[in-house]
């Protein structure tokens, strides 16, 4: 078995926001590494501190975001003190990021060619000529039928999912070692779904890239990951590969998201709700932050500080004090 190399490793990286309210603790010790070649799934409720994460990596914090701890390494570099030059040399050339929402992440008042050839000539040495050519490539690589004229159009000329193949085109035109995808299939038709999960798919096997998945649906974590990072209030409570993820979850988090899903093999099943709602993020607690919805809590839970990572099974991480019990 070939040996894989860490592209990105994240360690006990802890993000606050200041707001008028109080600091917000969005990220809280989260911790994760990502091979080479490997498409990791961060998933969990909005709110959960996702996007947090991938601003994180790309250095795009607000400016009331307070870094208090943790180190994100790329290869050899850290990121949190990489200077301006340096990350503008590394974002579009080695990590590229699609954005949530395509149409607020793309200049209103830009047309869709110069913001595409702006990220060629920036990180090539290549004419203008060239640019245009490679931006009509790869807006036909990502399905659009005139590339020319969709170099001429506004962003508000394009409907959502055009605007979000024009963002793939974008983080994917100079092949990145590092795709950060945040809910890239939110607000698509499943067809148009399926063929930006398929691009993603051709990145990894044709550059042998990696990729940070951010999502809320299970059904493409299922299609898409070979690890999954389950994340809540601010929190790694559970990471795993993908199938024992699925087949074996030990976390009650992680249980009662998948007992909310319908199951085609399984269709007489009942679907159970989770009850309550995530904690104020402000006004988080020592104890587990998933405490009071969680149906396995015992006094343990409730008097001690919240459980740290730790391995039950093979590469099988949970934070929690009574997991879930599995009968073979």
């Amino acid at each position: 078995m070939a040996q894989t190399t860490d592209l990105l490793t994240i360690e006990d990286l802890t993000v606050s926001f200041g707001t008028s309210a109080g600091r917000v603790k969005a990220l809280n010790n989260v911790s994760l590494t990502l091979s080479e070649g490997e498409v990791y799934c961060m998933v969990g409720e909005s709110g959960a501190g996702k996007s947090t994460l991938a601003l994180a990596v790309m250095g795009l914090l607000p400016r009331n975001a307070v870094v208090s701890d943790g180190r994100i390494m790329y290869r050899d570099i850290d990121l949190l003190h990489a200077g301006p030059a340096q990350m503008r040399d590394l974002r579009g050339r080695e990590i590229s990021m699609v954005f949530q929402d395509a149409k607020s992440a793309l200049n209103p008042i830009e047309s869709i060619g110069p913001q595409l050839e702006e990220v060629i000539l920036e990180h090539s040495d290549v004419s203008l000529r060239t640019a245009n050519r490679m931006a009509q490539d790869i807006l036909f690589e990502m399905g659009m039928p005139d590339p020319k004229r969709i170099m001429g159009q506004y962003p508000f000329a394009l409907s959502g999912g055009m605007c979000q193949r024009v963002m793939m085109a974008i983080a994917l035109v100079l092949r990145p070692k590092l795709l950060i995808a945040d809910e890239p299939t939110s607000g698509l038709d499943v067809t148009l779904q399926a063929e930006i999960l398929q691009r993603i798919r051709d990145l990894v096997k044709e550059m042998n890239s990696s990729v940070l998945l951010i999502t809320h649906d299970m059904g493409v974590v299922a299609s898409m990951a070979n690890r999954v990072g389950v994340i809540y209030a601010g929190n790694v409570v559970e990471s795993a590969q993908v199938r024992p993820l699925f087949s074996r979850s030990q976390h009650p988090y992680t249980w009662s998201l998948l007992q909310a899903l319908p199951r085609l093999d399984d269709p007489d099943r009942r679907i159970e709700p989770l009850p309550g709602s995530p904690p104020n993020m402000i006004t988080l607690p020592d104890e587990c932050p998933f405490l009071p919805r969680c149906f396995k809590a015992q006094n343990q839970c409730r008097e001690e500080p919240k459980p740290k990572l730790r391995e039950i099974e093979d590469r099988h991480y949970v934070s929690c004090y009574n997991p879930v019990v599995h009968q073979d």
